[in-house]
């Protein structure tokens, strides 16, 4: 009976058991399958800056991050993220003790909320969310709970007194993400103001995934809610390079907090990978340093591209959520006369060759999110120039 269990008990942990395979992984599936164009997962179609891709090599060939790099990431990468918040936001960290460099923001995510939260804890966050946060909230044995961010004037908003009437005196953690997947929605500072008075007041953690800082568009403004009044001792700031700089693979993130924070992030993170991407962190130290003119181009560059892909699904008679950050579009398939967006984005490869992703898949209240479907616009020009002619064709009247 090889390979076979003698106990009736499912294999797989019981905190586990409801998250099944991720929603990415089948419809990236799809896409291979039918040759759809994959507007789904949040993954470039292109390499970012070729002298950060030269910087790898040569990091490669140099023998730097071969071997195990150092637990909390290498020094030259450590000392660029610190300079980058300092540049940027006028948060002062030192790369010693208040900076953590991580397998991707991912692992940043599961780090902190291993080592934060305690069986029973409650974790608050805002649904729709990404669906590693759910799985990690679990595997710590906490509790999530959603405050549903919902439509209203063209984006999705977040409703502060229900935010408030969330935190219990079991809630340990508010797990914030700004700009935020898959909404676009970007936190205002009023918005952020509250959020950390209720911190202070409650005396609550927080955890921010802050990896689309860079794309924020229109008049929209990412601010740190480490930098607001009390929040500075008690935020783990997440940041990433695969997403600025179009390396997604690379798997190279980090933590910005106080000392405590970071040691206490980095005693679960020292078992999960150990270590990661060596002469990837090298390249990306350099990567932060690349001047202004880098970073706007590439946000002027998805902002076209956000809008060509707006105007291509409203044509094809979508209700569009234009998002004012990140790099995907969160639409409404109702006026097409659809409610599913599970049976929609199973049946639209067939129907249109195009894939995308169903939110009610970040919702734990499922019926909130199901009318709503997320295309990612983080591909050339061209393939979103064919992919909104083919949404076009298939339900334009």
């Amino acid at each position: 009976m090889t390979g076979m269990t003698s106990s009736a008990r499912p294999l797989l942990n019981r905190r586990l058991a409801e998250f099944g395979t991720t929603i990415f992984a089948e419809m990236s599936a799809l896409a291979l399958r039918t040759g759809s164009i994959n507007l789904g997962q949040g993954f470039p179609d292109t390499d970012g800056p070729e002298e950060v891709r030269e910087a790898a090599v040569r990091a490669l060939r140099d023998g730097r991050g071969n071997q195990y790099p150092p637990g909390p990431g290498v020094p030259e990468l450590r000392t660029a993220v610190a300079a980058h918040q300092e540049r940027r936001y006028g948060l002062s960290y030192d790369p010693d003790t208040e900076v953590l460099v991580t397998a991707g923001a991912t692992e940043a995510i599961a780090a902190a909320l291993l080592a934060l939260v305690e069986p029973g804890d409650e974790v608050v966050a805002f649904e729709p969310y990404y669906d590693s946060y759910a799985a990690c909230i679990a595997m710590a044995g906490g509790t999530r709970v959603p405050v549903t961010l919902r439509p209203h004037d063209g984006s999705f908003r977040l409703d502060l007194d229900e935010l408030r009437a969330a935190v219990t005196d079991r809630t340990r953690l508010l797990l914030i993400n700004t700009p935020h997947n898959p909404t676009g929605t970007v936190l205002t500072r009023e918005e952020l103001t509250a959020i950390a008075e209720l911190a202070v007041e409650r005396d609550l953690l927080v955890v921010t995934d802050e990896v689309y800082e860079h794309l924020v568009f229109d008049e929209a403004e990412h601010l740190p809610l480490a930098t607001f009044p009390g929040m500075r001792e008690r935020t783990v700031t997440i940041g990433s390079a695969g997403k600025t700089f179009s390396f997604t693979g690379w798997k190279v993130g980090w933590i910005t907090a106080a000392p405590g924070l970071v040691s206490a992030v980095r005693s679960a993170k020292q078992f999960l990978t150990y270590v990661s991407s060596g002469p990837f962190q090298y390249a990306v130290a350099e990567a932060l340093a690349l001047p202004e003119s880098y970073f706007t181009a590439f946000r002027e560059d998805m902002l076209a591209k956000r809008d060509l892909l707006a105007t291509g699904l409203a044509d094809a008679g979508f209700k569009v959520f234009k998002p004012a950050g990140t790099y995907f579009i969160t639409t409404d398939i109702r006026p097409l006369g659809e409610n599913d967006g599970f049976a929609f984005c199973r049946a639209l490869p067939e129907r249109a060759g195009v894939v995308a992703i169903p939110n009610a898949v970040f919702y734990d209240h499922r019926e909130a999110g199901a009318p709503f479907v997320r295309f990612a616009f983080c591909k050339r020009t061209e393939v979103l120039t064919d992919a909104a002619e083919r949404l076009r064709k298939a339900f334009a009247s």
